[in-house]
């Protein structure tokens, strides 16, 4: 039993430390890079994980209060649905312009070759 425990302490250890890490906004972790000590946390087994929590991470209430999952909620892309996205409606306005004008400008075409086509009839006709 104790060889187990002696294998699974470490383990959790690292896993929460390595969670703790990702979940720790860039700005909060200190001396190092995130990337570094996730690197860190993953190569040294024991001491990466006693060494994050130790000296990696400001352990003050950061400004405003905020904890990880409100950062990340902060920082978090919001989907809007198509029809309620202006920027989606708007870019569609603007392509149904350009086709519409370019379907005009088709329209325009075919009727001067229908009408050229007309002349070319009638002036074979007459002769």
């Amino acid at each position: 039993m104790i060889r187990a425990l002696m294998f699974i302490l470490p383990l959790a250890l690292t896993i929460y430390a390595f969670i703790d890490c990702l979940n720790t906004p860039e700005d909060e972790a200190k001396h190092l890079p995130k990337v570094v000590w996730v690197i860190i946390i993953l190569l040294f087994w024991i001491v990466g994980p006693i060494v994050w929590f130790a000296a990696g991470k400001m352990r003050t209430v950061p400004a405003g209060g905020r904890t990880p999952s409100e950062w990340h909620r902060g920082h978090r892309h919001e989907w809007v649905a198509p029809d309620d996205n202006p920027e989606f409606l708007k870019a569609l306005r603007e392509e149904n312009k350009k086709d519409e004008s370019l379907l005009k400008d088709w329209e325009a075409d075919l009727r001067r070759r229908e009408e050229e086509l007309k002349r070319r009839e009638q002036g074979e006709g007459k002769d």
